[in-house]
């Protein structure tokens, strides 16, 4: 026996847990294989050892080996079988091991635990299954999800939806539908259609089709139409199992009627949506939406508002149940109220509630019943149909039953209303007839004498409903409880009654049968879906195409068809069917055996034809194929046996055949029998249809086959042979089938037209198919298709292809191209023998195929439209749009007469964006219904043309478009009659009617020929006399075109009514026709005179403004036909008028008018609107000669009128400023034609008139010059010289008269012309203005830039000209110009050079001084006159003294010295008007609109400052980091704004801002040290920027930086600005740089960079002796050893060598730390990882540092007696209370307070035993006078013990000593403060640092680089490093062994215990206090005396900052402040 079986046998002892979870698998996979058999071999559910084997498959079933989980799985399912429902407790823990681990496996595998999964339904664990399959829909892997998915779908189509909730599933299907993988997505679909089996397709429709994706919609929609019957569950639960035997004998017993009713009673019924739908709360929304004050209101559009809300949230599925009371008592006073509409929504809120609510409602509709059939008495419908939908609603939905509402009924059918009665009598009907037969029972009692005593009703209504009544009764429970009753009535009565219920009987009864029929048909399908659900295993399974369909048509053809199709297709497929001959045509042929062919063929052909035919040699074939077509040739009657030949073919040689030449000679056998036969069978086509199709692919017989499908098509018609390619060619594999194919159909297309073909299915597959193919080829070949179809479709087709990509469109629209539509033109090629063929055409008259949309204007849709929300309006419309998309815009009028009536309701919409949308709404369907729409339309187009009235552009835009679609559908003709009627009415509007006239125009330009124009002659005319100019253009334009297509003769008939303006039009139009002209002048009797007036006034008019077609023409030929009349006539005019005042100024408004104007530098065209009104303000206010000269299209006219004005000028003075305006629109106009004796003249009239206005002491306004300056700038380069030199002198003039200040921007735009004269003339000008205006413009030099930028222009008169201006501007300003003319190249300053030095010259001759000379004379008057007129003159007075930087003082300085950076802000600043307002504008706003924010700012830091104890400043302090964040950002836009040449104002407002925030200390210590980061850096960038000196007062701004940086130093946090400065030692990001490079290197800018922040750093470690503890020095020295880590030991050891400055720096800082705090500094090592290998560098300096300052006698005490350490206070004895007594006590007193606290004992001790070998005379135990004996024994015996350790060696040499600190100087000046004097001799090669008495000045000139001695860093020696350091480094950091620092690390250890633990009793020891109210970041000064008497307690109570950093570490910690080491 092997191994392996003795394994395995041993393995059988043990018990089932071992043996199931053994390692060896094989054990595992025996184990499972018996544990399935013993399971089996159980009969007992109860069985105990069901119950001790149950819970181990939770891990069999995770199994990792893929065969033992498989027999895991099997034994599982065993173990199910044998269970019963307790086992239901472990059903979840094995659920979830099978989601994990079971459905991503091998198929077998999850077909197992699928089964076992329905095991578990079978127990009863759904919950528990439903739960699982949560987890596994969500699983990541794809392929686990599709099994869940099945599982589902297999338990409800097996159990069904009474043991499977459908609302779980209903919950999961959404997540699913959006899934990525689209077998997740089939399945999903797959368990929507099987729930639609269950629960019916409306409640799947309305809860899941709002959560999904449009596509999926119209997939699932193409689905569940298939969806058949309902289902019937095919599997039980166990308990129901159990119970089946009785069941089944019971049945077995029954008769064969009761058989019946069983079947019957188990169907299942569809389960109601209501209970799956989720309640919703509509109590508290309706709370929020102001219900309650709404329905209390006085107007009844708010109440009706109000009610319509609840409505609305009532709608609903399913309410939640709450307390409705006080609702429904609202919901009963608003039932009555006075207003019909708030009553009518009040009902149907109640009708809502009772859906949503049923039973929860019955309470509440008892007590609103009595009310609601109380108002059953009113007769408007609207109330009348809502009361009945809501009583019908209330019972249906189980508010009411019959019972509890006898007597409300007794009531209702005794009111004295008959209305009341016969209405309560017809809801009681309804509630019978939907009531169960059991109720009816019960109360028919009570109900039938009602209904008798109604019988004898008065009126006919209410006995006609009371006889129905008792026919419900009649018909729910018999005849037998009636007759009794019916003893009582007259015989009429009695028949009547007998009669109506004998025919319901009847009815009933044939109801019934039907039903039981279906019923019975019905169980017949649901068996076959319970069968196959037993194949069905996936629910993809269910979609179409892969599901037993079981209404399946009989033949394959209909099966094949694509489930989607359109259903208007398929319905006239069955009609046409159903026209055809009565027994339709076989066309799917049946299987045949070549035997079967052989002996039905018999003597029609040669055995050995058919044996040569099956030959392996292909040459026999041939010879065979050749002798057989031959013979078919040579046949008589082929009818008989075309068939028999066919199926002879395909089987042999058969489409496989291999050679070439047999095929082809195959396929020409089988072309001639297709068109010689006489009727060719369809199933011949099929039967060769692939074969030939795959014949077609390829090359060698392409040609053969596609005139065989050409033929087929002849033989049975394309229709027939297109629909059987189209499955064959999208199924194929050879992609090839598809293209040839494709290219085949062109061909066919081409040859028979569009007529046979169904064209919906062949776009249908171009577009989903062809176009969709991966190969070019196809897509090709389909784009040919479609092309061919537009050669008989026309452009239609584009709509049904809107949805295909933009690149396949534009090949497509190039396809429609090259074939153009012929239309009828286009006639087919060949023709179709088939006779039904024809019936086969589905197109309408024009090609394509219109939908009958009638089925989905549903009266759904159609009230919707007519809701009073208007968000239900607009969804019905675009609903309507919707359907007109689906139809691709083709539709049937069926239908559209009922929609186009509620359309027209819209056009009269309260909203006018729903007016808008059904505009573009009816144009759609216009255009889908083509000329159809006249009739459907029901004269809509009357109200279309009324919204032309709207004075809303966009409505009148709308509508034309809605125009342009009807005319595109029916023609212009039929349009004209609503059109003639929309011009005539008044309510039109004048901007309709010009729409309208303009729109006929463009219309009637299109045609040629078109009589009934003239209708639209008349009111055109009409419109000729309109007193809107618009109109009457709109209405001449129309005029022309009237005539232009109507013939003389109309015109003659129709001229008789024709009147004024329009008849002279008419009559000149026609004018060749002069008898015709005479006799019309002849019938009017009109004075020749008026119409040339008329006439030439209109012409006049309209040819000023963008001229109409022909108006030029027009005027030029009306005057010769005049003769010399007209001229005449106008003199005589002209005197008529002379009388008048040649301006009219009376009703003048110029305020107005200037209004309008829009203020713009740049020039713009007139256009045509402002044309029209400059006219109209003329005819207005000018004399009607004057302006009919100066309108007149004849510039000699237009030159006599300004000589009218010349002449007049003197006298009209006052009257000509009234109306400049407009005669400077005037000149403008002049300006812009091409007339230069007019535009001369305009120009000597100018002069004049300025001289005039100049005389009346008028300056031009703002409006005037807005007006005339922009064109008189961009015109002043005209072409021809003289017009440009009077212009120029304009141009002066006008300066001198209005502003030079006011003119320069105007003359600024002028450079920017793209007419260059006129950028020469404007820099020409801009020189004159700096000469005689400099004064006035020197605020706006910085434009001289776009001058300078001239001077590469390649033109050189523009060059000369820039020069000469700049040379002009050097003249004026000096060498200042410099600093306006922006950057330039070499180049340029070159050529400025070569030309100011000209300058010079010529000014030398002229004696004209030195440059600059006048513009020092500006400042000086300036200075003289005070700041005030230097803001004026945009100067900007030097204010900072020098002597603020010579200040000796660092205390806090004169605040108001610095506050005169900048002129202080007054409070009544107007911008922003709050904090928050200004931080914002600072944030966001441009550098200019910033300084408004910084001037708030300012204002509330002075009042914050000048009220320190007030809460302002509290308030500012929480904000103080946002403001300096904004206000550090902003330094560099406003620095890179005034580089641009901006001023520099903003830039010192931010300056002073920062200053007045910084002057602050507790707004300063409130900035974030990452803010104080950004402001520092960019602060030190902008000192070193070389750009700032030239900056507009950059000397000033440099300073102001300096002063600003010290105050920071001085007081932001100290702690920060040290780490901040620490780190920017490192090099900077290139990118920080605010300039681009320039010829320094990075390197070389790095370096000057941290030259400053290293001043920066020495100046904050010069006061560090006297700020020591306002530091946290734990932060410093993590930033000290962060650099030194950084940097690495290599790096320090080369930069040592290389005197590197930062380096030192930081050594120097270190240095200073540890002579100051001494050994003590070790305490704060808390945020350095001291434990890392190897060492940090710090550790080493550290050391080094205690070492050298021990050896310099600056640690050591030369005795208890002295009252200084070593040499230091020799200069300058300190006061008592900072001698070396009290600091040795003070020390005593920290290591006294370690040791009494057990965390630090040991290392208290330490330092204790240091002191007394450091200080031998000391009395320790003095100093524990007051403590308890046994302290004091403990102190003695840690000494001892300490001293015993010390002499074994046990102490590490380096450890911390603790020695008293430096002796702390008081300094009266930072600037003489003695420090320390270093040995020189030892330290004989070190730096050392100086530094100037006075405060740093951080400025760095250009010059900085220069390497002078001088510039050395003169610094006092703050603390010197030396050579030994770099000598020993390398001893010192190798010597630092592993317990050089034991007792921190013990330390920190001990405080991590602590943090860890919560211990917080560091103030139980008995002789130690702390003081809990410490804080860190307090400063503390040590002026006051820091000791108390020692006898008060034994310990002395220390300051916090004078404490180790260790304690100050454990308080954070306590404090949870910072992260653990």
């Amino acid at each position: 026996m092997s191994e392996e079986e003795k394994l395995l046998k041993e393995a059988k002892k043990l018990p089932w847990e071992d043996r199931l979870l053994h390692k060896n698998w094989k054990v595992r996979n025996e184990a499972n294989i018996d544990l399935a058999s013993l399971c089996d071999s159980i009969t007992d559910p109860k069985d105990s050892r069901l119950r001790e084997i149950a819970p181990f498959f939770k891990k069999t079933v995770a199994d990792s080996n893929a065969p033992v989980q498989d027999k895991a799985l099997d034994a599982l399912i065993a173990f199910l079988k044998a269970a019963d429902a307790d086992a239901g407790r472990y059903a979840k823990e094995i659920c979830d091991a099978i989601v994990a681990k079971c459905l991503t496996g091998r198929p077998k595998t999850v077909e197992k635990a699928q089964a076992a999964f329905m095991l578990w339904v079978e127990l009863e664990a759904v919950d528990v299954f439903l739960d699982s399959m949560e987890k596994a829909i969500k699983n990541k892997v794809a392929k686990a999800v599709v099994p869940a998915i099945d599982v589902m779908f297999q338990a409800l189509s097996e159990f069904g939806a009474k043991v499977i909730p459908p609302k779980r599933i209903l919950k999961m299907l959404p997540e699913l539908f959006d899934h990525q993988d689209q077998y997740v997505r089939a399945s999903s679909k797959g368990l929507t259609l099987e729930l639609c089996r269950w629960i019916g397709k409306d409640p799947v429709k309305s809860i899941l089709f709002e959560k999904m994706r449009d596509t999926m919609k119209k997939e699932l929609e193409a689905e569940i139409v298939n969806v058949m019957g309902t289902a019937k569950p095919s599997r039980k639960i166990r308990s129901e199992q159990d119970r089946e035997p009785e069941h089944e004998a019971v049945s077995e017993a029954a008769a064969g009627t009761g058989a019946v009713e069983d079947s019957a009673a188990d169907t299942p019924q569809e389960i109601d949506e209501y209970e799956l739908v989720d309640p919703v709360d509509i109590l508290t929304p309706l709370e929020k939406s102001g219900f309650w004050d709404g329905v209390k209101a006085t107007k009844w559009s708010e109440r009706k508002e109000a009610v319509a809300e609840l409505t609305k949230l009532a709608s609903t599925k399913k309410i939640a149940p709450g307390d409705f009371t006080e609702v429904c008592r609202t919901l009963k006073k608003l039932v009555t109220d006075v207003n019909i509409a708030v009553a009518v929504e009040a009902i149907q809120a109640i009708g809502n509630l009772a859906r949503g609510l049923r039973t929860h409602f019955s309470g509440s509709s008892r007590f609103l019943l009595p009310i609601l059939l109380e108002k059953l008495k009113e007769k408007k419908p609207a109330l009348t149909e809502s009361l009945t939908q809501t009583l019908q609603a209330m019972h249906k939905a189980g508010c009411l039953n019959l019972v509890d509402i006898v007597e409300d009924v007794k009531t209702g059918t005794k009111n004295k209303v008959p209305l009341v009665r016969s209405l309560t009598l017809n809801w009681v009907t309804f509630c019978i007839e939907t009531s169960n037969r059991a109720v009816i029972l019960k109360v028919h009692k009570d109900y039938v004498p009602i209904f008798m005593e109604c019988l004898n009703d008065g009126t006919p209504d209410v006995r006609d409903a009371a006889f129905s009544a008792l026919t419900a009764v009649a018909k729910s429970v018999g005849m037998r409880p009636l007759e009794r009753s019916l003893e009582k009535l007259d015989d009429v009565r009695r028949k009547k009654l007998a009669e109506m219920i004998a025919g319901s009987g009847s009815a009933v009864s044939d109801v019934t049968s039907s039903a039981a029929v279906q019923n019975s048909g019905r169980a017949v399908s649901s068996t076959e879906f319970s069968e196959a659900s037993f194949v069905r295993k996936s629910a993809a399974s269910m979609l179409s195409g892969k599901r037993p369909v079981s209404s399946a048509p009989a033949n394959k053809k209909g099966a094949s068809v694509k489930s989607g199709n359109n259903k208007k297709v398929d319905g006239a497929g069955r009609l046409e069917t159903a026209k055809l001959t009565e027994p339709p045509e076989d066309i799917e042929p049946a299987e045949m055996s070549l035997e079967e062919i052989e002996s039905r063929l018999g003597t029609l052909i040669q055995a050995d034809i058919i044996s040569q035919l099956k030959s392996a040699l292909w040459k026999e074939r041939l010879e065979a194929i050749s002798s057989l077509k031959q013979l078919v040739q040579g046949l008589q009657g082929l009818d008989q046996s075309v068939e028999i030949f066919i199926r002879l073919l395909c089987a042999i040689p058969g489409w496989n055949e291999k050679n070439v030449q047999v095929q082809q000679q195959a396929i020409e056998v089988v072309t001639y029998l297709a068109s010689n036969a006489t009727k060719f069978p369809k199933k011949c086509v099929v039967l060769c249809l692939l074969g030939i199709s795959e014949r077609v692919a390829d090359i060698k017989t392409r040609a053969h086959a596609m005139k065989c499908l050409t033929t087929f098509s002849e033989a049975v018609g394309p229709g027939f042979v297109f629909e059987r390619l189209y499955k064959i060619m999208k199924e194929h594999k050879n992609p090839k089938v598809l293209s040839e194919g494709l290219l085949w159909m062109v061909s066919a297309v081409e040859d028979f037209g569009v007529s046979h073909l169904k064209l919906k299915d062949l776009i249908d597959f171009c577009k989903d198919t062809g176009l969709q193919s991966s190969a070019a080829a196809t897509r090709n070949a389909t784009i040919k298709v479609l092309g061919a179809l537009h050669k008989f479709i026309g452009p239609d087709i584009k709509g049904f292809l809107t949805d295909v990509k933009p690149a396949l469109l534009s090949a497509l629209d190039a396809e429609y191209e090259k074939n153009p539509f012929e239309g009828a033109s286009a006639a087919p090629k060949k023709t179709v023998r088939a006779s039904e063929s024809t019936s086969l055409s589905v197109g309408g008259l024009d090609g394509l195929p219109r939908e009958d949309i009638s089925g989905k204007i549903t009266p759904n849709l159609l009230k919707s439209l007519e809701s009073p929300d208007w968000k239900v309006r607009l969804e019905s419309i675009e609903a309507v749009n919707k359907i007109l998309e689906e139809a691709n815009k083709r539709i049937q009028p069926t239908g559209t007469g009922e929609l186009f009536s509620a359309l027209k309701g819209r056009l009269y919409d309260s909203n006018k964006n729903l007016i808008m949308a059904t505009l573009t709404t009816i144009g759609g369907v216009a255009s889908a219904l083509g000329p159809a729409v006249e009739k459907a339309s029901k004269g809509i187009l009357s109200d279309i043309l009324k919204c032309l009235g709207d004075n809303k552009k966009h409505m009148r835009e709308s509508t034309l478009s809605t125009l342009d679609a009807w005319n595109a559908a029916v023609h212009f003709d039929k349009m004209v009659p609503y059109i003639t009627s929309a011009l005539t009415d008044a309510k039109l509007g004048a901007e309709g009617r010009k729409d309208l006239f303009d729109w006929s125009s463009r219309q009637l330009s299109g045609l040629s020929d078109f009589s009934d124009a003239v209708h639209l002659l008349k009111p055109a005319a009409t419109a000729m006399m309109d007193k809107s100019s618009d109109v009457r253009k709109a209405a001449e334009g129309c005029i022309g075109e009237i005539l232009r297509v109507s013939g003389q003769e109309i015109i003659e008939k129709n001229i008789k009514d024709i009147q004024g303006p329009a008849l002279a039009l008419i009559l000149e139009r026609v004018k060749p026709y002069s008898s015709f002209q005479e006799s019309i002048e002849s019938s009017k009797g009109v004075s020749i005179g008026v119409a040339p007036k008329t006439n030439t006034k209109v012409a006049k008019s309209t040819s000023n403004g963008v001229p109409k077609h022909g108006n030029r023409a027009v005027v030029s030929r009306a005057i010769p036909t005049k003769g010399l009349r007209p001229e005449t006539i106008l003199s005589v005019q002209d005197i008529a008028v002379q009388s008048q005042a040649l301006l009219n100024v009376k009703d003048s408004n110029k305020e107005e008018r200037e209004r309008m104007v829009v203020r713009k530098f740049k020039f713009e065209e007139p256009r045509v609107d402002q044309i029209q009104d400059l006219e109209n303000d003329m005819m207005k206010y000018f004399r009607e000669d004057l302006h009919r000269r100066l309108l007149s299209t004849d510039f000699k006219k237009q030159v006599d009128g300004l000589e009218m004005l010349q002449k007049a000028l003197p006298s009209i003075g006052k009257e000509i400023i009234e109306v400049l305006d407009i005669l400077l629109r005037w000149f403008v106009l002049q300006f812009c034609k091409s007339n230069t004796t007019c535009l001369l003249k305009v120009l000597e009239f100018l002069p004049e008139l300025f001289d005039s206005l100049k005389g009346e002491a008028y300056a031009l306004t703002e409006s005037e010059a807005a007006i005339f300056l922009p064109c008189l700038i961009e015109k002043v380069g005209h072409n021809i010289e003289k017009v440009r030199e009077k212009m120029r002198d304009l141009t002066k003039q006008i300066v001198q008269m209005y502003s030079a200040t006011k003119c320069y921007p105007y003359i600024l735009e002028g450079l920017r012309s793209k007419n260059n004269r006129t950028r020469i003339e404007c820099v020409d000008l801009v020189g004159f203005l700096i000469d005689h205006h400099g004064a006035e413009i020197s605020g706006q030099l910085k434009s001289l830039q776009i001058v300078a930028s001239l001077t590469t222009e390649r033109d050189g008169e523009i060059r000369k000209a820039a020069l000469n201006t700049l040379a002009t501007g050097y003249k004026i300003l000096g060498e200042d110009i410099w600093r306006y003319v922006g950057k330039l190249t070499d180049a340029q300053k070159s050529m400025l050079d070569d030309r100011f030095k000209w300058k010079v010259r010529e000014m030398e001759k002229k004696r004209e001084g030195r440059p600059g000379e006048a513009r020092a004379a500006l400042r000086r008057s300036v200075r003289e006159n005070g700041p005030d007129v230097a803001e004026q003159s945009g100067e900007i007075p030097q204010s900072v003294s020098g002597s603020i930087l010579a200040r000796k003082s660092y205390g806090q300085p004169d605040l108001n010295m610095e506050r005169h950076l900048i002129p202080r802000v007054l409070v009544g600043v107007s911008g922003p008007t709050n904090w928050n307002e200004a931080l914002d504008i600072i944030s966001f706003g441009s550098p200019e609109q910033s300084v408004e924010g910084m001037k708030v700012v300012c204002h509330e830091l002075t009042q914050a400052t000048n009220d320190p104890e007030g809460s302002l400043i509290d308030e500012l302090i929480k904000d103080a980091d946002r403001l300096v964040s904004c206000l550090a950002n902003k330094v560099a836009k406003t620095f890179d704004f005034s580089l641009t040449g901006a001023s520099s104002r903003s830039c010192k407002y931010v300056l002073n801002t920062l200053m007045q925030t910084f002057q602050n200390k507790r707004l300063a210590h409130a900035v974030k040290e990452n803010t104080l980061d950004d402001l520092i850096t960019e602060l030190l960038l902008w000192l070193l920027d070389e750009r700032v000196p030239h900056m507009d007062d950059g000397s000033q701004l440099l300073k102001a930086l300096n002063v600003l940086m010290l105050k920071i130093l001085d007081n932001a946090d100290r702690t920060s600005s040290f780490v901040v400065l620490i780190n920017l030692l490192r090099p900077l990001d290139p990118s920080r740089w605010p300039s681009p490079a320039t010829n320094e290197t990075f390197a070389a800018r790095n370096q000057k960079f941290s030259d400053l922040v290293v001043k920066c750093l020495i100046k904050l470690t010069k006061v560090l002796q006297s700020t020591i503890y306002d530091v946290d020095l734990d932060r410093i020295l993590q930033s000290i050893h962060v650099y030194l880590q950084e940097l690495g030991m290599e790096e320090i050891r080369r930069r040592a060598g290389a005197d590197d400055k930062p380096l030192r720096m930081v050594k120097t800082v270190l240095h200073e730390l540890v002579k100051l705090r001494g050994a003590a500094i070790k305490g704060h090592l808390s945020l350095v990882p001291i434990d890392m290998k190897p060492q940090p560098i710090i550790l080493a300096y550290i050391d080094l540092n205690l070492e050298t300052l021990a050896a310099a006698r600056m640690l050591t005490s030369t005795g208890p007696g002295q009252a200084h350490w070593g040499d230091a206070g020799t200069n300058n004895p300190a006061p008592a209370n900072n001698s070396a007594d009290a600091q040795l006590k003070q020390e005593l007193a920290a290591i006294f307070k370690k040791i009494a606290d057990k965390q630090t004992c040991t290392i208290g001790l330490y330092e204790l035993y240091r002191i007394t070998q450091l200080y031998p005379k000391v009395d320790i135990f003095a100093q524990l006078q007051n403590a308890s004996e046994a302290f004091r024994t403990y102190i003695r015996d840690g000494l001892a013990q300490m001293e015993k350790n010390a002499a074994a060696g046990r102490t590490p040499s380096s450890l911390p000593i603790s020695t008293p600190p430096p002796a702390s100087l008081t300094v009266s000046s930072p600037e003489f403060a003695p420090l320390s004097p270093v040995h020189t001799n030892s330290l004989n090669d070190s730096k050392s640092f100086s530094a100037k008495s006075e405060p740093t000045n951080l400025n760095l000139p250009p010059s900085f680089t220069d390497n002078r001695a001088s510039n050395v860093i003169n610094t006092r020696v703050l603390a010197s490093e030396n050579a030994l350091l770099d000598q020993r480094n390398e001893r010192f950091i190798s010597g630092v062994t592993s317990g050089t620092l034991d007792a921190i690390r013990e330390r920190m250890k001990s405080m991590q215990l602590a943090a860890a633990a919560g211990n917080t009793d560091y103030g139980t020891q008995p002789v130690m206090s702390v003081n809990d109210s410490l804080n860190l970041g307090q400063t503390r000064t040590l002026d006051h005396p820091v000791m108390e008497n020692p006898a008060q307690g034994g310990v002395l109570p220390m300051d916090e900052k004078a404490l180790s950093g260790l304690q100050a570490r454990m308080e954070r910690l306590k404090n949870g402040a910072l992260e653990s080491l």
